[in-house]
């Protein structure tokens, strides 16, 4: 029989489990927080002295940087170009893979690689692709190096314009508008274009095509007659590209290294190191280092939300003339 007074160290029991279990979870929870501030504190770090590929490396390497996609001569481009130009880096490899992108981005990207190459040596390897304004890149570099079956060229500037005109009246919409001059947006999808406005737009396609010219002959070193052999809009391979000048040789990556070792004077069996932007970094790399983080303390519905976010890509507005290159298109 239970006597009066007996539960009492029954529920002091009771009540000093309840707290060890508190306690379990504040110790666990400083932990926690405690390992995150760690690997956050890793990454900053590492990212600073240029262990994850990014600016600030502190040791001799060759920097690979990637120009892929449409160009845009986006911020984060241009300022990772400018570290790397500042960085301990002996040369740069330009892995170019892509069908070109606006004129005024490629011509800003153009523009940087040439003040890299003023510090260090610059040498363009081409994978797939590097049409239109990604050539406008690969001229910044010193030396272009493709493979065979690469496509190169399609030297031109090109800007297209729907004629909606016709859906319009079949819908039985009419645009109206009010301008201050004929040529004010001109040419518009909502009306036939005028032959003023294709004149207009005749005389910019015309000023950015013979400042593309102008750059390839420059940097090709190309007589006038060789010049009108290539800039006609076409694409070439690589091996028909090598004869017409428009590329210096053959190979890839390997070649580029050795061409930077025997040509240039950089140390040999340097490190290869990738360089990305900051941005890139910040935003996909810590997204996805968080989304694994968030798996494996078991916040799968977290996990997940985060992996979706690192896998957007930024749709950009896009204006101007182009010069961009997809098969069919001509341009």
């Amino acid at each position: 029989m239970t006597m009066p007074g007996q539960a009492a160290p029954f529920a002091s029991t009771a009540d000093y489990l309840v707290d060890r279990r508190r306690l379990r979870r504040r110790v666990f929870f400083w932990r926690l927080a405690t390992l995150l501030v760690a690997i956050a504190a890793i990454v900053g770090l590492a990212a600073g002295f240029g262990w994850i590929g990014g600016p600030g490396s502190l040791q001799p390497h060759i920097a690979r940087v990637a120009i892929s996609g449409f160009i845009s001569g986006d911020a984060d481009t241009l300022k990772l170009l400018r570290d790397v130009a500042d960085s301990h880096a002996e040369g740069v490899i330009l892995t170019i893979d892509s069908p070109g992108g606006t004129t005024a981005g490629s011509e800003r990207l153009y523009d940087e690689i040439r003040r890299v190459a003023a510090k260090k040596p610059v040498v363009a390897v081409v994978g797939t692709l590097a049409a239109s304004g990604a050539y406008i890149a690969a001229l910044g570099a010193d030396e272009i190096v493709v493979r065979g079956n690469s496509l190169v060229g399609s030297i031109g500037v090109l800007l297209q314009n729907p004629n909606m005109t016709k859906l319009l009246d079949n819908l039985g919409i009419k645009v109206e508008e009010v301008k201050s001059s004929p040529l004010k947006a001109a040419p518009s999808p909502f009306e036939p274009t005028s032959d003023a406005a294709r004149d207009a737009v005749a005389a910019l396609i015309a000023d950015s095509y013979d400042w593309f010219k102008g750059l390839v002959k420059d940097r090709r070193k190309l007589s006038d007659e060789e010049l009108a052999r290539v800039a006609d809009g076409r694409v070439f391979t690589g091996r028909q590209a090598l004869p017409l000048k428009l590329v210096d040789q053959i190979g890839g990556e390997r070649e580029a290294i050795a061409w930077l070792e025997q040509q240039k004077g950089v140390t040999k069996g340097l490190p290869v190191r990738d360089w990305q932007p900051r941005g890139s970094l910040e935003r996909w790399g810590f997204l996805s280092t968080a989304a694994a983080l968030s798996q494996a303390l078991g916040f799968d519905d977290l996990a997940q939300v985060l992996d979706r976010a690192a896998s957007e890509i930024d749709a950009r507005a896009l204006d101007g003339l182009v010069s961009v290159w997809h098969a069919g298109s001509g341009s």
